[in-house]
């Protein structure tokens, strides 16, 4: 019997029915609400495991506010995030998964899709727990997955969720060269859908937050990424 606690944010209340009544079905704990700023007054007390977060919300946070607030906080920062959009817009879906977002879906789609999306996330969230033994320190670069830290030469850099996973992937194959599939499966699994464009769009705002240490993560022609051996 599953017990993960899911809150669903959507304020069309036949897709909130939708979502709810069928993760209910699969047994997990489900609290749905309309506003973004319901949904995070209710997390300190629900502390859920995964959000289902639709992007057009009423009220002043939106979806992606909604999604910045959770993955920036280190105390909600761990939380899975489906984003649920009608809008089958690529810069939304690129700008949610430089925020942090773990997996997304537009509508229509259908409930068995959904389902089988929130079961793969929350499986991979618990056999991805970072190993203390898998530290990283490299030329003064100094990656820590058990505490999710970065430092070049002692100070602190604050990456998203996927930045810091694809870094770790990176740095711990060293001289290897990997395609964005391959990159995307690495870190989220093989059933993700995602755009060579988002890898690309992660990696740009990876590259800026590593500033003198940039050219750590080189470009492959016609293959994708690596970590400079």
């Amino acid at each position: 019997m599953a017990k993960e606690k899911i809150l669903v944010v959507e304020d069309e209340k036949d897709i909130m029915h939708l979502i709810t009544y069928n993760l209910s079905k699969e047994h997990y704990q489900v609290k749905g609400y309309e506003t973004g700023e319901e949904a995070i007054k209710a997390i300190p007390e629900m502390k859920p495991d995964l959000m289902v977060l639709d992007l057009m919300l009423p009220g002043s946070l939106d979806g992606l506010e909604v999604c910045k607030l959770i993955k920036q906080n280190e105390e909600t920062s761990k939380i899975c995030i489906i984003i649920v959009t009608a809008k089958d817009d690529e810069a939304d879906i690129v700008t949610g998964l430089e925020l942090g977002a773990d997996d997304y879906l537009t509508k229509p789609f259908r409930p068995r899709v959904l389902n089988a999306r929130v079961k793969a996330l929350l499986r991979r969230s618990k056999l991805k727990e970072p190993s203390e033994n898998s530290v990283l320190n490299i030329d003064n670069i100094y990656i820590h997955p058990g505490k999710r830290e970065v430092k070049f030469h002692g100070d602190d850099v604050r990456l998203t969720n996927m930045e810091f996973r694809i870094l770790h992937f990176l740095a711990s194959h060293r001289g290897w060269a990997y395609t964005r599939t391959q990159i995307v499966g690495a870190v989220r699994g093989e059933d993700f859908a995602v755009t060579d464009r988002s890898v690309d769009t992660i990696i740009v705002g990876l590259r800026k937050k590593l500033g003198d240490h940039a050219h750590y993560v080189e470009t492959v022609r016609s293959v994708g990424y690596r970590f400079k051996e």
